[in-house]
């Protein structure tokens, strides 16, 4: 039985099976699943405005900050210092007074667009029926 584990351990390392307990891309996943990052990207891949390209923007935290409603300083910090140390986002420092930091998608990071803006639009596109399965299920588990 240990044969197994250990070739099924060998063969996630070789191809990144996500299915496999071992597997790093399951890091990666958990990561990319987070909101703040598919807002984030998308905001970034210049679809704020309503763009419909991958063509991808440089902006402020502060514009980011703004354009994110809800998101609290700390969560907008981690996920940009993550989406950095991924490759996915760039961050550009200009020593002005006060200092500007800007972030801009990496062309990996501009891979991901296709795939955020589907899940933010499917998201955006669904949540009437969403709320009413919702809904349906809250009153039919009511005591």
């Amino acid at each position: 039985m240990a044969t197994t584990k250990a070739a099924q351990r060998a063969q996630a390392k070789a191809e990144y099976n996500a299915f496999f307990a071992t597997c790093p891309s399951r890091q990666l996943l958990d990561r990319l699943s987070n909101k703040w990052v598919v807002l984030v990207l998308c905001a970034l891949g210049d679809e704020a405005d309503g763009g419909d390209g991958p063509r991808s923007r440089t902006m402020r935290y502060s514009e980011l900050a703004r354009l994110l409603a809800g998101v609290s300083q700390k969560m907008l910090t981690q996920t940009l210092r993550s989406l950095e140390a991924d490759g996915l986002v760039t961050r550009t420092v200009t020593p002005t007074v006060p200092v500007t930091v800007e972030y801009a998608l990496t062309e990996l990071g501009g891979s991901l667009l296709d795939l955020t803006r589907g899940l933010r639009l499917w998201a955006q596109d669904h949540m009437d029926e969403v709320l009413a399965h919702r809904s349906a299920v809250s009153a039919s588990t009511a005591p």
